[in-house]
């Protein structure tokens, strides 16, 4: 029988929400009120281990010390003037993430789901402007089991009723073919009016699905063929978190765009960027495309910062390593509730495999009552993807963790 406890001082945060906000996430039963490092506190004062990180936006750990100081450094200079003016960082940080990156050019918007709709952007005026297509008829293709966030083009883009269903109508000229299938992909690519492949490197939301070694380099091989843009969607694979500053470098592979967020800023506000070069960011011009806050100096800073860590601390290595160390562990316990390990760096996931059809909830019901916060997705996958600065140490007490939560789903 699994074990489950709520103090009356979180139960009195729980019916807070419960009663005043909507009810549109479905959260663990923890209250949390700080984090350092790899670990999380809850209202009542107990230590966790964060494995889920932010959905990767805390990268470099909860509260960073050079991250926050940067926050409070710049908070107390200038925070937002709008792109109605310029500032002075905006300059600065557009070069040092297009030299960090190899781009040309930078569109900074917030929030991940806004590079998202950026990147479609400039891939339907590139087709209007240099790709000949007809005014209109522009198409985008999208991979099966995407997520990308929950706007209305966003859920158009999806195959997931959860997120689409009872929200129509939807955007036209998408259109959806299988993950990790070239065959299918160059299939749709015969149509002359596409504009664009937009995927994920490896897919997060749809539970850490892995392609085949070799998939991004047929994806980019194609696209130059067809004089399709190659569209990555790298805000929960990328800035290391896969063992490669990008998850597309694990095959050297580059992008036409490139979209990234969440730990852009190390979890600490909202920061997204979309790069390219001028042949594709250059068609947009003045008063076609922006965001108030895009390119905010607070934001400049703190994402100067954030990308600063990642490699003087070598985040990208010690995810490698780690996340090599994590599947060991994992595979060495032989449970007979995990079905399938995988993933790349320290973005990975178990399958698992129990008549209960809630028995991932259950699961990480038990990890929470042991210290350790993780959340299912799609039913009965789990994800763990703690901060990148785990140590080895760390890693052999979390999978003494799972063994024993795993133990009790009996």
């Amino acid at each position: 029988m699994l074990t489950q406890s709520v103090s009356a001082n979180t139960a009195a945060y729980l019916q807070l929400e419960e009663q005043y906000g909507a009810h549109n996430y479905h959260p663990l039963p923890v209250v949390l009120e700080k984090g350092a490092g790899v670990f999380l506190w809850d209202v009542d004062g107990k230590r966790y281990y964060d494995f889920l990180s932010g959905y990767s936006a805390v990268n470099q750990g909860h509260c960073h010390p050079k991250i926050i100081a940067s926050l409070i450094e710049q908070a107390q200079k200038l925070t937002l003037t709008s792109r109605a003016f310029h500032n002075n960082l905006l300059g600065e940080y557009a070069k040092f993430i297009t030299a960090y990156f190899g781009y040309e050019k930078v569109l900074p918007m917030n929030t991940g789901v806004e590079g998202g709709e950026t990147a479609i952007k400039l891939a339907r005026r590139w087709a209007y402007t240099k790709k000949g297509v007809a005014e209109n008829k522009a198409k985008i293709i999208f991979a099966e089991g995407n997520f990308w966030g929950r706007t209305l083009a966003a859920i158009s883009s999806s195959n997931d009723p959860s997120s689409y269903k009872g929200f129509g109508p939807y955007m036209p000229g998408f259109e959806l073919v299988p993950y990790n299938n070239i065959i299918a992909l160059e299939q749709a690519f015969q149509d002359k009016n596409v504009a664009a492949f937009m995927v994920e490197p490896i897919q997060g939301e749809a539970g850490v699905v892995v392609p085949d070694e070799g998939y991004l380099t047929k994806v980019r091989e194609l696209c130059t063929a067809y004089n399709v843009l190659f569209i990555a969607d790298e805000i929960q694979t990328g800035l290391a978190r896969t063992g490669k500053m990008l998850a597309c470098d694990h095959e050297n592979v580059k992008p036409d765009i490139l979209i990234l967020g969440k730990a852009l800023s190390g979890g600490v506000l909202p920061v997204s960027a979309v790069l390219a070069n001028d042949d594709v960011m250059m068609n947009i011009k003045p008063g076609e495309h922006g965001s108030t806050y895009g390119g905010n100096p607070l934001a400049c800073a703190v994402a100067t910062t954030a990308l600063t860590v990642l490699k003087d601390e070598r985040m990208a290595e010690n995810a490698a390593d780690m996340g090599a160390l994590l599947r060991t562990e994992l595979a060495a316990l032989q449970s007979p509730f995990i079905e399938t390990i995988r993933g790349k760096g320290l973005l990975n996931a178990i399958v698992i495999k129990h008549s209960n059809p809630e028995a991932a909830w259950d699961l990480c019901i038990e990890l929470k009552e042991n210290g350790l916060l993780a959340k299912p997705t799609h039913g009965d996958k789990i994800r763990f993807a703690p901060p990148l600065l785990i140590t080895k140490d760390q890693i052999i007490e979390c999978v003494d963790i799972i063994d024993r939560s795993l133990r009790k789903l009996g």
